[in-house]
């Protein structure tokens, strides 16, 4: 282990929690209906389930993409795709449950709902991280 391969890593772990912030950010912006940390403070178990599916799909997508990548220039842009993806994925999930609305339904602590979001967001994690070339 160098000094440069330790600089490298933080770089690229510096990389990862922008990006990973840059995606609660979105995220919290697009649930317009409650507040993520407001619920998840509270004890709302399906928003965290949901939050956290959020961050683990990212988080994989980034993984994909330093192991892809040979800059963090590439990573950074990757991940912000990746987030993109996944905010694309949220609305189009939010539109495929008839009858519901998964912000809704999170809301008033639907663990159901929480868990099938976080595996949505995950499952579109390995996706999307996968197709990174």
């Amino acid at each position: 282990m160098t000094l440069d391969m330790v600089l490298l890593t933080l770089l690229y772990f510096v990389v990862a929690v922008i990006v990973v912030l840059i995606g609660i950010f979105l995220f919290e912006w697009l649930t317009k209906k409650y507040n993520d940390w407001e619920e998840i403070k509270n004890g709302n178990v399906a928003v965290a389930l949901s939050v956290g599916g959020k961050v683990a799909g990212i988080c994989i997508v980034l993984a994909f993409s330093i192991n892809h990548n040979d800059s963090a220039l590439d990573t950074f842009l990757w991940g912000l795709l990746g987030v993109a993806l996944q905010l694309i994925a949220y609305l189009i999930f939010e539109l495929m449950t008839r009858g519901f609305s998964v912000e809704s339904e999170l809301k008033v602590r639907n663990i159901a709902v929480g868990i099938i979001s976080l595996c949505v967001s995950v499952g579109l994690g390995f996706v999307i991280g996968a197709s990174i070339t």
